[in-house]
């Protein structure tokens, strides 16, 4: 094996035994409550946006004290107990002892044969597994889970090198990729950065958008990075955003339509998202700034548009209480979108031709941001 393969292996070999060590601590803590003969139960960060602070150390919201319980003193908990012990014991001797992985679909579908520990629904093991990285402080790559969907994917100036099973491949994600661009892999701890000729990352939402851009050639005009967050964007997507930033001092601009979803969407890649501000420092760029759609753009450049939803107004009232959006700039914004009670999408700007976005709008943000 060579050096590189050994350190590949020596280092996977250290993460596994890591998480085994701290999930035995899990069934080890409720064993040992069952010896004492006390009620089982295990204390979580509260998942709520009334429980997320901001962290001055890393410029990122992250969970705060409050803490909910999971306890058998409740049938729904001893229940959530059984399961817990039931998922630890499968990703310690099918995962780890065994070297090898599942999706979190598949969790689902195997709990069906555990008896009254299988889950009702796959957002129920997903929470579980979210759960465990609370318990665990570690991410769920660490217990070798992975997500069901294919990653995003990416297009610009750079050149990486991806470990894989079948060993190292080098790509650089312009000249060696298609119209789509380089897949982001679900571990993007696999991939070395070479070198790159970039001075921005742009993050787009839509995927009509990231082809316009790389159709008009953005990513060769202003040496962009495109990534597609593909909507909310996945972990992988948010913790490679984050790499090329810290690690290459690559800036970054997060591109969506204008509406609440989508001001979530830059929440989540600049701030941390609430689900999962436990892993805000391992996945957000709180340097991030966000272009657009703005609200004062629709009005501006009198953007086709739709009719705010009542499921739109009451995210937009929520978003005014959320302490990732307690900016001046952004109350103004929402204020005036509750004002006009309309939202666009990205691709109503093609309304003004297909080459003004990149011609007009993105320059003119750019140079606002001072990104230009």
């Amino acid at each position: 094996m060579s050096k590189k393969g050994q350190s590949r292996e020596n280092k996977r070999a250290a993460s596994d035994s890591l998480a085994r060590t701290k999930l035995l601590e899990i069934v080890e803590r409720i064993y040992t409550q069952f010896e004492n003969e006390t009620v089982p139960s295990v204390s979580l960060p509260s998942r709520t946006k009334a429980n997320i602070e901001y962290c001055d150390r890393s410029d990122v919201w992250v969970y705060g004290d409050r803490e909910s319980e999971r306890s058998a003193k409740t049938v729904k908990g001893a229940f959530q107990l059984l399961k817990t012990t039931y998922a630890t014991d499968f990703i310690i001797n099918e995962h780890l002892t065994q070297n090898r992985g599942s999706t979190l679909r598949e969790l689902y579908y195997i709990s069906e044969g555990w008896d009254a520990a299988k889950f009702k629904e796959q957002a129920e093991s997903d929470r579980l597994i979210e759960d465990l990285e609370l318990l665990t402080t570690l991410q769920r790559e660490f217990f070798h889970m992975r997500p069901e969907e294919d990653g995003a994917t990416m297009f610009g100036p750079i050149e990486l090198t991806e470990q894989t099973k079948r060993g190292e491949r080098n790509i650089h994600c312009q000249k060696d990729v298609g119209e789509g661009g380089y897949q982001i892999p679900f571990n993007v701890e696999n991939i070395e950065f070479k070198k790159h000729d970039a001075s921005m990352i742009m993050a787009v939402e839509t995927g009509g958008m990231y082809a316009r851009l790389i159709e008009n050639g953005f990513d060769e005009a202003y040496n962009a990075i495109l990534v597609h967050l593909k909507g909310q964007p996945a972990r992988s997507t948010r913790r490679i955003i984050k790499r090329m930033n810290e690690e290459l001092d690559i800036p970054v601009a997060v591109f969506t339509d204008g509406d609440p979803w989508s001001y979530r969407i830059f929440a989540s890649v600049a701030y941390g998202a609430i689900k999962s501000a436990h892993l805000s420092e391992y996945m957000a760029t709180p340097k991030a700034k966000f272009l657009g759609v703005q609200p004062s753009d629709i009005v501006e450049y009198e953007l086709s548009t739709d009719k705010l939803t009542e499921q739109d107004i009451s995210a937009l009232r929520s978003e005014l209480s959320d302490p990732r959006f307690e900016s001046e700039y952004w109350k103004e914004q929402i204020e005036l979108q509750l004002k006009i009670g309309k939202k666009a999408e990205q691709q109503a700007f093609a309304g003004k031709g297909l080459d003004f976005v990149t011609e007009t709008y993105l320059p003119n943000r750019l140079n606002e941001t001072g990104m230009a």
